[in-house]
């Protein structure tokens, strides 16, 4: 009986795969992926590209749990696997570290499913998902409740007006409608003026207020918030 090197230490041994395994893990994995892509757009705080990543998510569990289903039924496979992946190279950045995080809850889904580990799957990524969600709720209240955002100021000086008059009406807009003011810059050339504030507002409705008078009182200026998180411009 001839017996070659890979029948001795087991290369060619391959474990059953089922089909209708494989396929109710599909379906799992499909409802999971679709209730991460869910709570993905709703408590995602990425601008850049929410809605085109979590299309992704379930394509890369779908395919995680294909890849370790036919994997797991042979180790011939699961050597050339490593082989396989040492070569990829993903060419799209990943931007933000929550992005990062959503998508290697996608593969855990894919890895735990194509395991078999069902049970343990479905649990752990339903109190993932609202251990984050309840994590994401109380930042988003916390940031209704308060907010601090960064002021910039530009634009040309009246003739007969002087900076410092300007600078002291300004503050007292400000102060108005923040409940914290600080001023972090302040620059005077020729007959321009920047400055740069450092405001706390008690809730983001008084955003709206604040903007609208200083574009009353000062029409011609440059006006910018920004959130140092959230990074929207006005």
């Amino acid at each position: 009986m001839n017996e070659t090197v890979q029948d001795i230490i087991g290369l060619s041994d391959k474990a059953p795969l089922s089909l209708t395994s494989l396929t109710i893990n599909l379906i799992i994995g499909l409802i999971l992926a679709l209730a991460l892509r869910a709570h993905f757009r709703k408590f995602g705080s990425t601008l850049s590209n929410r809605e085109e990543l979590s299309q992704v998510f379930p394509f890369v569990a779908l395919t995680t749990i294909l890849i370790i289903t036919v994997v797991k039924s042979s180790i011939a496979l699961s050597l050339g696997l490593v082989g396989a992946l040492s070569i990829v190279r993903f060419r799209t950045p990943v931007k933000e570290p929550e992005e990062l995080a959503y998508l290697f809850l996608s593969i855990a889904i894919g890895l735990g499913l194509g395991a078999g580990q069902v049970k343990a799957t479905v649990i752990a990524v339903v109190v993932i998902l609202v251990l984050m969600g309840l994590l994401r709720w109380d930042w988003k209240r916390r940031e209704v409740t308060g907010k601090s955002l960064f002021l910039s100021i530009d634009g040309p000086l009246e003739r007969d007006e002087a900076a410092g008059t300007m600078l002291e009406q300004l503050n007292g807009i400000l102060r108005r409608h923040a409940r914290g003011v600080d001023l972090r810059r302040y620059d005077v050339r020729s007959s321009t003026l920047e400055a740069t504030y450092l405001i706390n507002l008690n809730s983001t409705d008084e955003l709206t207020v604040l903007l609208t008078e200083l574009k009353k009182e000062f029409p011609v200026l440059g006006i910018t918030f920004l959130d140092q998180n959230q990074l929207p411009g006005i």
